[in-house]
């Protein structure tokens, strides 16, 4: 049996620049981290040649072919892991929040299938085929961040390149800023999930005419990463809310009138910034506030706050058995 474990993560400033449509213009760059908030993924094998998949649904079927979880599927095809297994996957938040949770699983599970063929493989290299299946083979509407946060972990700046390269850059500050920065970000459901497709299909649609609010989004991203390796989160809540009234400009589905009432409620609450997480229209709001005013922020919400950590590691084996 192999056990896999994959890291979600927190997006701060520059989601959108990840999309090809951008990139292939100019360099984009989201900063962000991994979190304490997983996907695992078990393998382990089968009596006989069948392959039983097990997520919202269970799938037994006899070829790799006809299994109907496109990423199961894919990745099965990708590592040459196409018969006699059994996969199961669990995860600690829902999909279609904004958390990346659908690129983890596919970091998370090609992970796993790898090891089980007793191969290791690099982050960059778990990264990159994650994109080629949500990416190039299904053709999903979205971005590189989430697999390479998935596959890397920690605190991160990444560049998005037109050749398709990828520059990893760990946000090097001191321990006392991390922790700063961890207890300053408080995180809330808002009760809708949604599928992201659409929401980024439109995006991407409307990329080459929303150049000027994406480029402000990457300013944002960089401004964020300075101020993390100066330890000066002074104005890191102004730079969340920056990206996130820019974002609200791509296209109209980003938002809605409930995440507005329950931002503007978290701003005059005392949060000094904040954004919804993932393509928009539901999920997860995020909100730097400094410790004072946390407790008025919660009262006023009254959503379910998820608690975190900052996650240093990406995607990792964390049981090899029989």
């Amino acid at each position: 049996m192999i056990i896999s474990r994959t890291p979600c993560r927190v997006s701060f400033a520059g989601g959108g620049t990840d999309l090809r449509a951008f990139y292939q213009h100019e360099p984009g760059a989201v900063v962000g981290t991994a979190i304490d908030k997983y996907i695992y993924i078990t393998i382990n094998k089968r009596f006989d040649e069948t392959i039983r998949a097990g997520y919202s649904k269970t799938e037994i079927v006899d070829d790799v072919a006809q299994i109907q979880h496109p990423i199961i599927r894919e990745a099965m095809k990708i590592t040459g892991v196409t018969s006699g297994i059994e996969i199961t996957s669990i995860a600690d938040l829902p999909a279609g929040t904004g958390m990346g949770t659908s690129s983890s699983f596919a970091v998370g599970l090609l992970n796993a299938l790898y090891a089980y063929k007793n191969e290791h493989k690099t982050a960059e290299e778990l990264a990159r085929d994650a994109v080629k299946i949500e990416v190039n083979i299904l053709k999903e509407p979205i971005g590189k961040q989430d697999q390479y946060f998935a596959a890397y972990g920690g605190l991160k700046h990444f560049v998005f390149n037109s050749d398709e390269t990828v520059y990893v850059e760990p946000i090097i500050c001191y321990e006392k800023t991390r922790k700063t920065l961890g207890e300053n970000l408080l995180l809330f459901y808002t009760g809708i999930t949604r599928n992201a497709n659409s929401v980024l299909k439109k995006q991407k649609e409307s990329t080459e005419k929303k150049m000027i609010y994406l480029g402000h989004m990457k300013e944002m991203a960089q401004n964020i990463s300075n101020a993390l390796v100066e330890n000066d989160l002074s104005c890191l809540g102004t730079f969340l809310n920056d990206g996130w009234q820019s974002k609200k400009q791509l296209v109209d589905t980003i938002s809605n009138p409930v995440i507005d009432f329950y931002y503007e409620r978290g701003i005059a609450a005392g949060a000094s910034g904040g954004k919804l997480l993932g393509a928009g229209n539901g999920g997860f709001l995020l909100f730097y506030c400094t410790p004072q005013n946390q407790a008025k922020l919660r009262n006023v919400l009254g959503l379910r706050e998820i608690s975190f950590s900052l996650e240093p590691q990406g995607s990792k084996i964390i049981y090899v058995g029989n």
